[in-house]
């Protein structure tokens, strides 16, 4: 993966705030919509340009958009994200979204799309 792509990436708050939350994992768009409390064109613009760039994948479960990121990682990707975990620790909002992430994952139920299942593992619906 080009280092420079990367970089672009991370030069915008929505895409880093979408990446740190996607470092605990998967999500569907509406959950990054109630998460970030941010419009549903914005965050699926944004998810576009990471998905675009190499740095997501997505995958569609019925009617939902489940992002992820890569389960192969190029070595400049990983290090790069685990810099970012470092970094966002420290700012209020990328703290404040990993709590109102932790929220919205509690109340996942067996009817909720499979935003928290294993990668590999088919659609049920």
């Amino acid at each position: 993966m080009d280092l420079v792509k990367i970089y672009e990436c991370l030069c915008d708050r929505t895409r880093l705030r979408l990446l740190n939350l996607l470092l605990q994992g998967p999500l569907c768009v509406c959950h990054f919509q109630a998460i970030l409390r941010e419009p549903q064109v914005k965050i699926s613009k944004h998810l576009a340009y990471l998905k675009g760039h190499g740095l997501v994948e997505a995958e569609r479960c019925a009617n939902w958009m489940i992002y992820r990121l890569p389960e192969k990682r190029s070595q400049q990707l990983a290090a790069n994200l685990a810099c970012l975990q470092d970094c966002l620790r420290e700012e209020r909002i990328f703290r404040e979204d990993a709590a109102r992430r932790e929220k919205i994952c509690a109340k996942f139920g067996a009817e909720t799309p499979v935003c928290v299942r294993a990668p590999g593992v088919g659609c049920t619906d």
